[in-house]
């Protein structure tokens, strides 16, 4: 399976990267109604950090980012969304060899995103030394600038005449 066509069904809500139950049916090639109803026959294995429902709002919202909505197409339900942890767990309710080798490729996007997500934060935080450093660098090149724009007076000796009240 290509990671690009994963990656491309990850979605952060909640400050959490997730996955819509429905692409993960469309994913293992199960219904989404299947994936629901195990996931509710082992409730305990899904704590809130591995799967929530979203609001509407957020639905809404997340719904333009993947597609425009479609006639028939939709559930009247609000979807679940699963976290890295929950596909995980949904690899342990879903037996089928197919959902194991879907599991593995999207384990693998979930770790190239969070490897993508570290090398930019490398990164940035590189760019900052180097903002710092050269700032130095250009705090001094401004200050010979502004010495040869406008050097200091030294005092000198006045030529002419002098007045008796000096």
């Amino acid at each position: 399976m290509e990671l690009t066509i994963i990656q491309k069904k990850i979605f952060e809500v909640r400050g959490h990267r997730v996955m819509l139950d429905r692409h993960l049916g469309e994913l293992y090639d199960v219904p989404t109604k299947s994936i629901n109803l195990a996931v509710k026959r082992n409730k305990n294995r899904f704590p809130s950090d591995f799967m929530f429902q979203l609001t509407k709002k957020e639905y809404d919202s997340l719904r333009f980012q993947f597609e425009t909505l479609k006639r028939g197409t939709h559930s009247k339900f609000l979807p679940y969304v699963f976290t890295e942890h929950g596909v995980a767990m949904l690899s342990s309710v879903l037996r089928s060899k197919k959902a194991v080798e879907v599991n593995i490729s999207i384990m693998r996007a979930f770790i190239l995103l969070r490897q993508l997500a570290i090398s930019h934060k490398e990164l940035l935080r590189k760019i900052k030394e180097l903002e710092k450093k050269y700032d130095k660098n250009f705090a001094e090149i401004y200050q010979a600038l502004n010495l040869l724009l406008d050097p200091p007076h030294p005092k000198r000796k006045k030529v002419g005449y002098k007045h008796y009240d000096e």
